[in-house]
């Protein structure tokens, strides 16, 4: 049974994406997710989708801050423009957003459900039910404030929502994905993994049936006298019903453990907002810029011959080329994807606009030749993501994580390097 497929702990940040790189994300992303489309089907991109550690990646790629709120946000705005424009081609559609836009989400399922046969009642019910389990049911310090549906023409489904702790300054992304889906209410959750922050009150727990069960009842007992029965429990009683008590004990802050079930798509992000050498596997970082700086790169003619292309792009492509190929082992550290397109706020460095649309130009142009049956360009970038593998394990460079950072950021203005500071 798969049930919420993750979440993401993210440090809370505030500003706005600038046009001029929104407008890049949803170029960008919309290419990704439509070769994803075009190699694995509209199945595999819901996967995707609902992979915390896949996402994180994908944004950072986007040039979004690798680590920060944000991405989520900015991400699915970006796709819903992106990928609602050519629904009817994909297949897929991004319902709801963020504040008053999440409010929208049941009569955009319904306008959905209208025009392609799908239950419309049912995909509503399962818009507000993960809402209300990851917002009341599970009661771990998270408002929900964002919640996005993405929804294929075959009735298969992916939330992604989020919601936001004010006192620890930090936001907590939640995953669902509809895949074999049996109960909203017991055992929804396929993992959440974090710092135990102390007690919290999970009425999804197997164990807490009949807790559920006695809610039920309550809800048909007589209110005046349910009034005068609670007028009899004090406020410190409640809490330490055994029957209430669905948590674990308080442990050391430090200490990393499965809150509800085990599960390793999730992922809890630093605060620090600078990229730093420990954020990143050096080893499939040297990599990507080995792939990249070779001279002997003699797979990538139809690449090479782009007029144009340098080294530098094809490191944003090997890059690109991962998220679209690569397997779920290789998003475990999603601040090498700010490698590709840097990060708005200028960490690791300032995003290189000019890399970025070739990036984009490059990306368009084998997708555009693979509809018309050209396939070299697809393969080539492909073969980027498949020789870096190869390099990794073969050679094991490790990057000189300094010298990489120090080489982009003198060459940033050449680049067009840009931040939302420009």
């Amino acid at each position: 049974m798969i049930k919420r497929s993750g979440y993401a702990d993210l440090p809370l940040h505030s500003g706005t994406v600038p046009k001029w790189l929104s407008d890049r994300m949803k170029l960008l992303g919309t290419e990704i997710i439509e070769s994803l489309l075009m190699n694995y089907g509209k199945k595999e991109v819901l996967v995707r989708l609902s992979d915390p550690l896949w996402f994180q990646s994908f944004g950072a790629v986007l040039g979004m801050d690798w680590h920060s709120s944000g991405i989520t946000t900015s991400v699915m705005y970006a796709l819903k423009r992106g990928i609602n424009e050519r629904a009817k081609e994909f297949g897929l559609c991004v319902c709801g957003g963020r504040g008053k836009y999440s409010r929208k989400t049941p009569e955009e399922l319904l306008f959905l459900a209208e025009h392609t046969g799908l239950d419309g009642n049912s995909l509503v019910n399962a818009s507000k039910l993960t809402a209300k389990v990851d917002g009341c049911a599970v009661q771990d310090g998270f408002n929900l404030y964002m919640h996005n549906f993405v929804l294929s023409n075959e009735g298969d489904w992916v939330v992604i929502q989020q919601g936001m702790n004010t006192e620890l300054k930090t936001a907590r992304r939640y995953h669902w994905s509809s895949e074999n889906l049996k109960s909203f209410v017991e055992e929804p959750h396929s993992g959440v993994t974090g710092e135990n922050m102390g007690k919290i009150l999970n009425l999804t727990a197997q164990d807490a049936k009949e807790t559920r069960n006695a809610i039920l009842t309550i809800t048909k007992e007589n209110p005046d006298k349910m009034i005068k029965e609670i007028a009899k429990i004090s406020d410190n009683d409640i809490y330490t019903q055994k029957e209430l008590d669905f948590s674990l004990e308080k442990n050391d802050l430090s200490e990393k453990i499965s809150v509800l079930f085990k599960n390793d798509r999730n992922i809890t992000l630093p605060s620090h907002h600078e990229v730093k050498a420990e954020d990143v596997n050096l080893k499939r970082l040297g990599a990507v810029l080995a792939t990249a700086y070779s001279n002997e790169n003699k797979n990538f003619e139809s690449l090479l011959l782009t007029p144009g292309l340098g080294p530098r792009t094809l490191q944003s492509l090997t890059l690109v080329s991962e998220v679209i190929y690569g397997t779920p082992s290789r998003f475990t550290d999603p601040a090498r994807f700010s490698f590709a397109h840097g990060g708005k706020d200028g960490h690791p460095f300032p995003v290189p606009t000019r890399i970025y649309d070739e990036s984009i130009r490059v990306l368009g142009d084998a997708i555009e030749k693979s509809r018309l049956g050209y396939k070299d360009k697809s393969e080539c970038i492909y073969r980027l993501n498949v020789t870096a593998n190869q390099i990794e394990q073969n050679c094991s460079p490790l990057a000189d994580f300094d010298a990489a950072i120090a080489h982009e950021k003198e060459n940033s203005l050449r680049w067009g390097g840009r931040t939302v500071c420009d």
